[in-house]
């Protein structure tokens, strides 16, 4: 146990946070998405784990460490309901307030079509496999910068 460090993170997890440099990429999924064959292609080549908790759990403890990159319009999208892109489902509005929340402003989730999610995936720094058992429990975060601190 860490202070100050949400105990969701585990050793694994904060490794690749620590990693990632600005402009990489970390892929939030649920227990449904291909977690092993994706991630198999990214940067860190092994798939992460935070079981037993919500997709939107794990992004708040993620954003609780991470910035999010504020030179890119897409540094937090979602995965599109195949038929419904305008659809959003419940744990897609949950992920999108603990953006919010970490960011302490709106900062809207982009829709990506899924198999251009899959895509994208591939090319992440790693992938992020929760115990979220909803449909669509996916997301793409990009690492920012954190600014040096003013004198």
């Amino acid at each position: 146990m860490l202070k100050g460090i949400s105990p969701l993170l585990n050793a694994d997890v904060l490794y690749a946070l620590k990693s990632m440099g600005h402009g990489d990429m970390l892929v939030v999924v649920d227990t449904n998405f291909p977690a092993e064959a994706i991630a198999s292609q990214t940067v860190l080549g092994e798939v992460l784990r935070i079981d037993n908790v919500s997709a939107a759990d794990a992004v708040a403890a993620i954003l609780s460490l991470m910035p999010l990159d504020t030179f890119i319009d897409d540094a937090a999208t979602r995965m599109e309901v195949v038929g419904a892109p305008e659809e959003v489902p419940q744990v897609q509005h949950e992920v999108q307030a603990a953006i919010d929340k970490a960011e302490g402003k709106h900062w809207p989730l982009m829709p990506v079509e899924r198999f251009a999610f899959y895509e994208r995936a591939k090319d992440a720094f790693c992938v992020v496999q929760t115990g979220e058992r909803r449909f669509y429990g996916c997301f793409t975060l990009t690492k920012g910068v954190i600014p040096p601190e003013t004198e």
